[in-house]
């Protein structure tokens, strides 16, 4: 409970201004039932299944949650509205707090219409003909382009969501910065590196977090996935043909694969911005992610680009052809399918 404790005090300064004070916590076996404050006894009260099976991200949007219902009586002193009433709705939206019941981050599908097309379109991308696979990858690039000119103020209106993607670690590598980057520039969400605890570990850790609408959410976790399992698979096939690698030679052919592939998808950038397809940006994404983290330092890293590893990885991003299906595996494993029908 140390870590959470910890986690509580951070919140409360960046999201309520130090106003809370320290309630006790209590970890609860009942069932059905992530998280809760109790006003009375001062308690919040936060489940053991949600500590360890849950996540460490999806444990903090519930502790927000209980600390918005903490807030609301503690500080607005406000008892009359029932547990998810007006004021605390306004004190979520406010922070970028998740205001239903369960308090978990939501997975919502996005408009299926958009999905379904998209997926076909990759599904063309493969094909064995190069020039094909190419052709349809760029569609999907356009549609995603087109789609998100025109349905930027029916997002904002829906509002916007978060995921965690990938794997917390203590360390970020060079290739993971660079998929991050790529998510930002071509598929239309912000992200965030955040800080979280590792359980199983007992160490503290680092996941990417991004921002977005819930079918570009959708397209950012499959586009991940699909990064992230392509680049194992070739860095194994790059190690069959070379044996042994020297120290970093693995970590500088992904970073290579992702900067090619970040080259690749700026090309077609420009191709559609010379037929006038610009996005300008969401500036009320971007509020959005200020409030969920109000505090955000920017730090600069700088990227190898030499050597051989770096060389080939690069030429293999610059072929690589995103394809089939616009959704990741839940379980960890490699992009699953998303129907083209349903």
């Amino acid at each position: 409970m140390l870590a959470v404790r910890r986690a509580y005090d951070d919140l409360n300064q960046t999201l309520f201004r130090g106003e809370l004070r320290i309630p006790v916590f209590e970890l609860s076996s009942a069932e059905g039932r992530f998280g809760r404050w109790v006003g009375r006894t001062r308690t919040l009260e936060l489940s053991r299944e949600l500590l360890v099976t849950k996540g460490w991200g999806v444990l903090l949007e519930v502790l927000k949650h209980e600390m918005a219902h903490q807030y609301v009586g503690d500080v607005l002193g406000i008892a009359d509205e029932g547990p998810h009433g007006a004021a605390f709705r306004r004190v979520c939206a406010e922070r970028g707090i998740d205001a239903r019941a369960t308090g978990t981050p939501a997975r919502e599908p996005g408009h299926a219409h958009v999905l379904d097309r998209i997926a076909k379109l990759l599904a063309l991308a493969e094909s064995p003909n190069e020039h094909e696979a190419q052709a349809a990858m760029s569609a999907a690039q356009r549609l995603m382009l087109k789609h998100n000119i025109e349905a930027a103020p029916r997002a904002r209106e829906a509002g916007y969501g978060f995921r965690h993607l990938g794997t917390p670690s203590g360390r970020v590598g060079e290739s993971q910065r660079q998929l991050a980057l790529l998510l930002a520039e071509h598929f239309f969400v912000e992200v965030i590196w955040v800080p979280v605890w590792r359980p199983a570990e007992g160490k503290r850790g680092t996941v990417l977090e991004v921002c977005g609408s819930a079918e570009n959410l959708e397209l950012a976790e499959y586009v991940h996935a699909f990064v992230t399992h392509t680049g194992e698979r070739l860095l194994r096939d790059y190690r069959a043909q070379h044996g042994k690698l020297a120290r970093g030679d693995g970590e500088r052919f992904l970073s290579g694969l992702v900067s090619g592939f970040r080259a690749k998808l700026a090309d077609q950038k420009r191709k559609n911005a010379r037929e006038g397809l610009v996005f300008v940006g969401d500036s009320e994404l971007s509020d959005y992610l200020r409030s969920r983290h109000p505090r955000v330092r920017v730090t600069h890293h700088r990227i190898t680009t030499s050597g051989h590893a770096f060389a080939r990885g690069r030429e293999a991003g610059r072929n690589l052809v995103l394809h089939r299906g616009v959704r990741a595996s839940a379980a960890g494993g490699p992009p699953r399918l998303l129907p083209a029908k349903r």
